[in-house]
C-alpha cells in the first residue's frame, strides 16, 4: 500500500475543490444565461484562488472536515461542466443515467460495506498493491478506446484523469475507490437519477391525461 505524500495530498485536495465549488456555482446559473468562456475561466480561476487560501481561510478546510477530498473523478466531471463553452456535453449532460446507475450501484454497496451491513471487504481492496494498479490501468486502456471511438468522450476524458492521478501520484487517498467515487459523487448520481425518473413520471402523466381527453371527445 502506498500512500500520496500528505503535502502532494493536501494541495490536490484544494485545486479539487476549487474546481468543484465553481462547477456549483454555474450549474445555479439559468440555462437560458450560461457563461461566456472568459467568465467561465474567470469563476474557475477565483474559486481555485480561494480554496488555495491557508489554514481556515479557505473554504477548502472546512469542506473537509465533513467530505474529505473530492474523488478524480468528481473533479473531473465538474470541469467537463465548466468546459461546456468550449465543448458542449451531450444532450444527456455531464453524468448521463448509464453512469448514474454506476455510480449508485457502486457507491451504495461501499457505504454498506463500510458500515459494516455487509462484509465485502470491498474498500481494503482499493489498496491492493497489484490488483488495484492493474484495474486502474485495465480501466484507463477501456477509456482510451472510448475516446478514439467517439464514445462518451467527456465522461471518458474526466475517468482518465482520474485513474492517471490514482496510478502516477495515488490521489486523493491511495484507494482506488476514493479515485473514482466520494459522497458528493454518489449524491449527485442518486439525484440525477431520481429527477430523471420523477420527470418520465410527469410526461406519463401528462400523456395519460391527454389520451383521456382524447378518448372523452
Amino acid at each position: 500500500m502506498t500512500l500520496p505524500d500528505l503535502l502532494l495530498q493536501n494541495a490536490y485536495g484544494k485545486l479539487a475543490w476549487g474546481i468543484v465549488l465553481a462547477a456549483l456555482v454555474a450549474a445555479l446559473i439559468p440555462a437560458s444565461r450560461q457563461l461566456s468562456r472568459r467568465a467561465s475561466a474567470l469563476l474557475l480561476g477565483c474559486m481555485v484562488i480561494l480554496t488555495l487560501l491557508p489554514g481556515q481561510l479557505s473554504p477548502a478546510y472546512w469542506i473537509a472536515l465533513a467530505l474529505q477530498w473530492p474523488s478524480g473523478l468528481l473533479a473531473g466531471l465538474c470541469l467537463m461542466r465548466l468546459a461546456h463553452p468550449w465543448w458542449p456535453a451531450p444532450a444527456q449532460g455531464v453524468l448521463p443515467p448509464v453512469l448514474a446507475s454506476v455510480i449508485a450501484l457502486l457507491g451504495t454497496i461501499l457505504y454498506l460495506d463500510a458500515l459494516g451491513l455487509v462484509s465485502l471487504g470491498m474498500y481494503f481492496w482499493g489498496f491492493g498493491p497489484r490488483a488495484a494498479p492493474l484495474c486502474a490501468l485495465a480501466a484507463m486502456a477501456l477509456c482510451v478506446a472510448w475516446i478514439i471511438q467517439g464514445r462518451s468522450r467527456p465522461q471518458a476524458f474526466a475517468a482518465l484523469g482520474a485513474l492517471a492521478l490514482f496510478t502516477l501520484l495515488r490521489l486523493p487517498t491511495g484507494n482506488l475507490w476514493d479515485a473514482l467515487l466520494d459522497p458528493m459523487l454518489w449524491i449527485w448520481a442518486v439525484l440525477t437519477l431520481a429527477m430523471r425518473a420523477w420527470r418520465k413520471r410527469e410526461r406519463n402523466s401528462a400523456s395519460d391525461k391527454i389520451n383521456e381527453g382524447v378518448v372523452q371527445w
